[in-house]
């Protein structure tokens, strides 16, 4: 079998540029009566939610492991199992007369899913690979093990005292302008404090539960901003790469993406994605990744987080590539060839859609409607959930014309997404007039 190499250019599509992997003899029976295979994704969020809109066109029916009826996929999913990820036995119900098991978060227990593994459960990304998207000690060890870019890091984990000496060691070689994070758990800015000074730093040490996820320390990097290498990886070893975007992050959550990342040099960008290509063939991922990086000051590129999964960072594709993050996840737990990841415009911004302090008076379905009147051009996904305080409840996706600017059209999808959130025009604009 002609395996691709990930560390060959990407054009923007798949890697190596015409390469089509031959059809293989799968032999797989599991699925629905249609004859299409059966993918299992445990987490019944609005990653699944979107993962099942791209089965629908692929053929099938998703299925879903969700805590509830309620949840954003299993409002639109007609193959749901309501149950726990924390509990193996739901897990295997949700896997019976699967192809491949798959995630909408990276909560699952290891141990469960090295259990499923053994029982022959083909789980994708696999539980070695999915191991660092959980523990960020682990994630930056191995990292730094593979040379790739990463922050100076000290372990605060395991006897108190011992770890409270190395928080000030390496707090007084960085200045204290560092970053304590908890190794398993955080995500939107939960688990990560900026800290100010060595008073703050022990602060949160002395502070923190014995019980919990153990800590670590990281340089604060010197940043110009914040980019994002979403790619994907076949169990054929086949990988394809978005464009990079850049994202603005308000209150340690994801707000604004451009894409492809304003002014970012080619040879950065190609960089870039060749990291994230790589460490995903070097840890055997199979699905889309994102990879979230720095671009510091004296533009050198330094790894931040990973996850194996759909991530925030690639909504835009939904409307701006060729092939969303959605679909070509599923192709590739799935083993079809990889789609074509080309931009299909000059620049797409997505803006998260995110719940106000109070929840506007007017519903979200006059909402909707006041926003196709004016804003015909925006590209509405709505998820299903409840509003509250500062909750990711849908994205807007604008997608720029020939000519536009990027300002411009990252003015238009934050005024989208403000006015769906809190029922006002960020212009003044009166929707009555």
């Amino acid at each position: 079998m002609v395996r691709v190499n990930p560390r060959e250019q990407v054009d923007g599509a798949v890697s190596p540029s015409s390469q089509v992997p031959p059809v293989p003899d799968t032999g797989r029976t599991n699925g629905r009566s249609s004859g299409m295979p059966t993918v299992t994704m445990i987490g019944g969020g609005q990653l699944a939610r979107m993962t099942h809109q791209a089965a629908i066109a692929l053929g099938q029916c998703l299925r879903v492991l969700a805590a509830s009826e309620a949840d954003p996929a299993a409002q639109v999913s007609a193959d749901i199992v309501v149950g726990s990820h924390d509990e193996l036995d739901d897990l295997r119900r949700a896997a019976a007369g699967s192809v491949a098991l798959t995630f909408d978060h990276e909560g699952v227990p290891l141990a469960h899913l090295r259990a499923l593994e053994a029982e022959g459960v083909s789980v994708l990304p696999p539980s070695a690979a999915l191991h660092f998207a959980q523990d960020k000690l682990a994630m930056r060890v191995r990292l730094a093990e593979l040379g790739l870019p990463v922050p100076d890091f000290a372990d605060l984990s395991g006897d108190r005292a011992a770890a409270r000496t190395r928080l000030i060691e390496f707090g007084e070689a960085n200045d204290w302008a560092i970053v304590v994070k908890a190794v398993r758990g955080g995500y939107d800015g939960r688990g990560v404090w900026l800290v100010d000074g060595a008073q703050d730093a022990l602060a949160v040490f002395d502070d923190y539960p014995d019980d919990a996820p153990g800590l670590l320390a990281e340089q604060k990097v010197p940043m110009r901003r914040e980019l994002s290498a979403m790619i994907a990886r076949s169990p054929f070893g086949q990988g394809g790469a978005w464009p990079v975007v850049e994202t603005i992050q308000r209150n340690g959550q994801c707000a604004v993406v451009l894409a492809p990342a304003p002014g970012l040099d080619d040879e950065v960008a190609a960089r870039a994605q060749q990291m994230a290509l790589r460490l995903a063939d070097e840890l055997g991922v199979v699905g889309v990744m994102a990879m979230e990086l720095f671009e510091t000051v004296d533009g050198e590129l330094v790894v931040n987080e990973l996850a194996m999964r759909p991530h925030n960072t690639g909504h835009w594709t939904m409307d701006g590539a060729v092939t969303s993050q959605f679909e070509q996840h599923l192709r590739a737990v799935l083993d079809y060839p990889l789609g074509s990841t080309a931009p299909s415009a000059p620049l797409t911004v997505m803006a998260n859609i995110l719940g106000a302090q109070r929840a506007p008076a007017m519903s979200m379905d006059e909402r909707l409607h006041h926003l196709m009147a004016r804003m015909p051009e925006a590209k509405v996904h709505l998820y299903g959930k409840g509003e509250r305080p500062d909750r990711k409840i849908g994205h807007v996706n604008i997608v720029g014309r020939e000519g536009d600017s990027p300002e411009s059209v990252r003015e238009r999808a934050e005024r989208a997404a403000q006015w769906m959130s809190q029922a006002t025009w960020t212009d003044g604009w009166d929707e009555h007039s």
